[in-house]
């Protein structure tokens, strides 16, 4: 089904949308919390919080401007990936990085990490950030930008999770798109032999001759993993059709049964979408039966995140399991960013120890190597890391507990020099937690502007899941 066509805000609606939010929050006391009432959610944390009151959102989910001349977008807070994008596309561009999932948020892709296949050249969402309006827990809304009177906000804010406050608008790079990614899925039977092609990949932006311009993968195994190799093209040869992944087909498969392929500029951007990954399996998605059966324009992201949240709150097939005699599972849903250099050993060990496969991979370094690093998430500049994404749930044995596997990935990754994203289950206690997410450069900038807490800290967000 087609989609409508982009709505534009412009200005005007665009500041009575941020009047409104305002009003909202005035009409609070002043010791309320202060929370979005958003429609999507990419969270894997379940909130112990019981507070109700959620400031509506709905008029800051649009695209305000775009120039294309200066290749940037003006955009509010609360638009997601898909449609900032078909609004973009409309005019040869794209964000230079553009998460997997639709529904995730610019607001919440700068706040929180996002990361893609783009990442290896373009580095994260939040540096392409050129001006960012911020509402701050003091029901204040401040303009902050590298080197302004609030670039310590704008510095602090990635990786906070609104815990310093949320955006309410963003003026974000794009760069320009061809018609077509073509795809070379090239096999390594050894993770060591993977690393080792994605670092000179990542040195030269070249593979056995032909430019690369995208770069992840998928290790399915210890003795089989596959890099994913895309690159730019404005015309196919006469024989060769763009690859449809968005009904009874399934991308991930693909790269086990193909050299190579062929997807639109559209439908390469959201190529994991369609079955989260691989995670549609566990609903049965996969299944060709189910497949035809399952309404296509329900193939996505957000659909297998609904029925998670639902069993999440009912313990439907948790109940069913315990029944049918079934151990309780624990749910490892996770992304770990692990230097390059120690990447080959961590998969090692993730895969000997862990039984979770396939896992995806995918290089990341920051864009800027003369910049000051940003401090809640440090990444040395110039250093190449890989995410590894790992998402399923494993067995809890007889004598462990809930959350200890989790415990014990954490300790790996920071054995292996790494960081985990927080957008899921975290365990560090608070010290550990203050040391690994620039504790010290966090506390004042989250005094200045939510002196009341009327914003959870990040640790109580990540931690505590308040």
């Amino acid at each position: 089904m087609a989609r409508p066509s982009p709505r534009y805000v412009g200005e005007p609606r665009h500041r009575a949308a941020v009047l409104h939010l305002l009003d909202q929050v005035g009409a609070l006391s002043d010791d309320a919390p202060v929370r979005l009432g958003k429609r999507t959610s990419n969270l894997f944390r379940q909130r112990t919080s019981t507070d109700t009151t959620r400031l509506d959102v709905s008029d800051l989910t649009h695209v305000i401007a775009i120039d294309v001349d200066a290749r940037t977008v003006h955009v509010q807070g609360m638009t997601t990936y898909e449609d900032l994008v078909d609004a973009t596309l409309a005019h040869g561009l794209m964000p230079l990085v553009v998460p997997q999932l639709r529904t995730i948020t610019i607001g919440g892709a700068v706040t929180g990490l996002g990361i893609e296949s783009s990442s290896f050249r373009s580095g994260l969402p939040h540096e392409s950030v050129l001006e960012m309006e911020i509402l701050t827990g003091d029901g204040e809304v401040v303009v902050a930008t590298p080197d302004g009177a609030h670039a310590e906000l704008f510095r602090t804010f990635p990786n906070s999770y609104g815990s310093l406050g949320y955006a309410v608008s963003l003026i974000i790079e794009l760069e320009a798109v061809h018609p077509f990614v073509v795809l070379r899925h090239v096999r390594f039977d050894r993770v060591e032999a993977l690393t080792d092609a994605v670092a000179a990949i990542a040195a030269d932006r070249v593979w056995a001759g032909e430019p690369v311009d995208f770069l992840d993968g998928v290790v399915f195994s210890r003795h089989e993993a596959y890099l994913t190799l895309g690159t730019w093209a404005d015309t196919l040869d006469a024989a060769e059709q763009p690859s449809d992944y968005t009904g009874q087909q399934v991308f991930y498969r693909s790269i086990r049964e193909r050299d190579r392929d062929v997807l639109t500029v559209h439908d390469y951007l959201w190529r994991w979408d369609t079955d989260w990954f691989w995670c549609s399996r566990a609903f049965g998605a996969q299944h060709p039966l189910v497949r035809r059966l399952w309404p296509r324009n329900k193939l996505r992201s957000d659909v297998y995140w609904k029925l998670v949240a639902f069993e999440n709150q009912h313990q439907v097939m948790s109940r069913i399991d315990a029944h049918r005699g079934r151990p309780a599972r624990e749910r490892v849903v996770q992304d770990v960013e692990i230097p390059l250099g120690r990447t080959a050993e961590f998969l090692d060990w993730f895969l000997r120890e862990v039984p979770i496969e396939p896992v995806w991979v995918c290089p990341i370094r920051l864009r800027s190597t003369t910049l000051e690093p940003w401090p809640l998430y440090p990444m040395d500049p110039g250093e190449l890391y890989v995410n590894v994404g790992f998402w399923s749930t494993v067995p809890i044995e007889h004598d462990k507990k809930d959350g200890d596997v989790n415990r014990v990935i954490e300790d790996q990754v920071g054995r292996f020099g790494g960081h985990k994203s927080l957008y899921s289950d975290a365990y560090y206690d608070e010290p550990s937690f203050d040391r690994l997410y620039g504790g010290d450069d966090y506390r004042p900038v989250k005094k200045r502007y939510d002196p009341r807490g009327r914003l959870p800290t990040l640790y109580d967000k990540a931690v505590r899941r308040r």
